[in-house]
This record gives C-alpha cells, structure tokens and sequence, in this order.
C-alpha cells in the first residue's frame, strides 16, 4: 500500500527516540539524519527534504523540548505538524460555481496518468453532491479513448458529450458547454488528450482550449507512482498552463510517496483527491492532516469512518453488532462481514487507515490477518462456499465435519483445500470477533461496527 515503506521507516526512528528517557541534541540530529534518509527514498524533492529537516531540528532542540517530560512525543508532534505544513495544512476544495451557473473542469495530464478515469470518477463524486455532471471527450487522438469514456461515463450514470475524433478539441468544449447549458448540466469536465512527455503541441492545444471556454479550475491528473518524476510534471504544467490543483491516482499502488509530499511545496498547489482503486467510487479527498497520520503510523479513523457511513448498511451492521454482544458469529455473519467490506475497498484498505498501535493494535497485523482476497472474484468464492451449506451449518459453525466440507466443496465447484482455507479465516474473524465483543461489554452506550 502507498507509503507502507516510508511508515516503517518512521516507526523504527521514533521508536529508537522513545526508549530514551531525555533526547541530547545529538540524539535528535542523528534521528534526522535518519529521516533525510527516509524521504529522499521516498523520493521527495531534495530541496523539499533539507527545508523539511532544517524546520523539524530547529524546532527539535529547542530548551522546552529537550527538558520537557516526554521530548520524543514532542519530535514525534513536530514532525507532524511539519508534515502537515508541507502538502498545505488544511484540505483544498475543488472550485465550483453557483449550481445556478455552468462550472468548466479542465483535466489535463501526461498519456497514462489516468485521466478518461479521472473523470468518471470526478464526475460520479459530483453527482452525489447534487451537481449534475456532464462529462466531454477532447482526446482526438488516442484509439478508444472517446469509447473509454462513454463507458466509464455509462457506469458512472453520467452522460457524455462527443463529436467524435475529426474536429478540434478548443470547438468540442465549446460545444460541450453549449449542449450542458441547453440540457440542465451545471458542470463539465473536460477530458483532454495528453501525451507521452511534456510538448509544445499539447500546452499550446490546452491553452486553446481555455481561451474557447471560461474554465473555472484546471486540474492536474498525475500518477504518483512515478515519484519524483510527478512533481517535475506538476511544475511544467504550471509554469506553462497554470494549475489549480492536482488529482493523485495510483496512490493505492507501490507507491513511495514523494508526489504527494512534494507537489504542494514546489508548485503552490493543493493536492484535491487521490485515486486509491479501480473502482468508480475509488477517489478521496485529500487531507494533509490525515495524509501524514497515516504515513506516521497514527492511522486515519476519520477517513475510515467518513467511508463506513457512505458505503455501509447500517441496518445490518446493527444486527451483526447485536449478535456480536451476545456472543455469536456465524458463517452468515461472516459473508455480511465480508460484503460490508468489499464495499469499503477491501480488508486491505482497512487495515491502512488503522493505527499500529490503538483499537487492539489492528494496524500491526495487516501481515498475519487472514488473506480473504480483496477482488470480487475472491468474495464470490466465498459466497459460493457458505450458500452451498445448509442453514444449519451456517448458524451453527463447529458442525462441519470432513463429509459435509465434501459435499460444501462439490456444491460450490471448488476444492477441499479452498474450503478449508476459508473455515481457517472464518475462525480466525471469529475470535477476533469474541475479542472485540469482550471489549464492547465494557463500554457504555451502543457500539457500532466500522464495518
């Protein structure tokens, strides 16, 4: 997951600074030196990392810190704090007009960046606002690229405006405002087309574009998998089309992290949203706080609760929570577990936004929780094993002998193996389940699940 390398790193340097009782000033610059390290393997901007050292050390040694009663804690919070300042302290919004007027959205980024996505994705966001979306195909030159769109555009239950790849892409955004004013759209998003590197050709197109049409923001779409790389883009665009703001995608994927540490100090911009999936639903906003909780270690519950109430059918997570209370957990309960989770992106998504230390030390043991499978064709497997049993064996778990888990295997059309595997990770959600019914016995008021 995005910045798992980078938290380790951090983890093991605070740690090494707690088991001391008081930090000399060598101590805290020796923890620096550590952190340098760190994010320049991240690959955070250089320029990025020495102002970044400088303002953590400064404030580091500084008397009330290194005689105050925990002066790790300290580094720990200022080291936060820095971060926090460094991707722009507080969450950006995206620009929009009044839902009266007609906001113009210009999507522009390099070839790959994940753009024809991007705004499906942005779109569909938007539509749960209460804005109503029309999204326009401006790449004329990249095979299936209007197709793309059209059926990302279909999934996403917007509408998509084209006139195919003959005309120019500043007269079809003309167009596409036309047509969002004419049928009740109060928001387009321009798909533009972008390339393989920065080019004369495709700034100068955008900037046709945008003297064709009254753009309100025009957003950056960058891969944060290409690190360094990203930021040297961002720049680029800046300086040559001026940016607003920028859309990470792939921050999901095995990435470093130094797009989403450096773009914000090297080209003034605010980081919007970040991609964290396939999936159309897959788009966050970005929040710095946030952001460098997570890379820290602390998790990021708000995020994961934010998630739960768009996503969850409370009703049944109330009914699990109550059997939850009275001791039960069955293989019906298990496959609503799982359900509810896939919804949320998957254990794995989960799990990164829980703290390694707090509500039972979850965070600490994404590497030895049992292995579901994020994907869809994984939890279908699942539901194939538990609807192929008989209630009697779904309410009543410990009945499975090896001649039932026969008959389960043959009905679902999968192994004896696969089956066990799957009882395994039953068992092991269970007891995780008693532990937490345990701990929800001594709380006051009603508990409900995350999930």
């Amino acid at each position: 997951m995005a910045f798992e390398s980078l938290s380790e790193k951090f983890q093991r340097i605070f740690s090494g600074l707690k088991g001391k009782g008081k930090l000399t000033e060598a101590d805290v610059k020796a923890a620096m030196r550590e952190v340098r390290m760190a994010l320049l393997e991240a690959d955070v901007s250089f320029k990025v990392v020495k102002q970044f050292v400088s303002s953590v050390q400064e404030r580091a040694v500084g008397e009330d810190i290194m005689n105050g009663l925990n002066p790790a804690q300290m580094v720990i919070k200022i080291v936060n704090e820095e971060m926090i300042a460094l991707m722009g302290s507080e969450g950006a919004e995206l620009k929009l007009r009044p839902a009266s007027d007609i906001t113009v959205i210009m999507l522009l980024g390099l070839q790959g960046a994940g753009k024809t996505t991007m705004a499906a994705k942005l779109a569909k966001k938007l539509t749960r606002n209460g804005r109503k979306p029309l999204l326009a195909a401006l790449d004329v030159y990249r095979p299936a690229a209007i197709k793309q769109l059209q059926i990302n555009g279909e999934k996403a239950g917007v509408p998509v405006f084209s006139m195919g790849d003959q005309q120019r892409p500043a007269d079809i955004a003309k167009a596409a405002v036309s047509h969002a004013r004419q049928n009740g759209c109060n928001v387009v998003i321009l798909d533009t087309a972008g390339r393989l590197h920065v080019d004369d050709d495709m700034m100068q197109e955008l900037l046709e574009i945008k003297d064709a049409v009254d753009v309100t923001a025009s957003v950056l779409v960058v891969d944060a998998m290409t690190g360094q790389d990203a930021v040297n883009v961002a720049a680029s665009f800046n300086d040559e089309i001026g940016i607003d703001g920028v859309i990470l995608t792939k921050l999901d994927g095995d990435t470093r992290g130094g797009a989403a540490l450096s773009i914000r100090a090297v080209t003034g911009k605010p980081i919007l949203y970040s991609g964290v999936g396939e999936k159309l639903d897959d788009l966050e906003q970005f929040y710095p706080d946030r952001m460098a909780s997570r890379i820290l270690g602390m998790g990021d519950v708000l995020s994961l609760i934010e998630k739960a109430a768009q996503e969850v059918d409370y009703e049944d997570a109330d009914k699990l929570s109550k059997k939850m209370m009275k001791g039960k957990f069955d293989y019906d309960d298990y496959l609503l577990q799982m359900q509810q989770m896939q919804k949320m992106g998957g254990i794995g998504a989960i799990m990164n936004m829980l703290p390694g230390t707090g509500f039972m030390g979850l965070g600490k043991m994404k590497g030895n929780m049992p292995d579901p499978d994020e994907s869809e064709k994984a939890l279908k497997k699942i539901e194939a094993m538990i609807y192929s049993m008989t209630p009697y064996e779904r309410s009543h778990p410990d009945a499975l002998t090896p001649q039932r888990k026969i008959r389960i295997a043959k009905g679902a059309g999968l192994t004896m193996d696969q089956v066990n595997r799957m009882v395994k990770q039953f068992n092991e959600s269970r007891k995780m389940m008693k532990q937490m019914t345990g701990m929800m016995k001594g709380k006051r008021g009603r508990f409900k699940l995350p999930f």
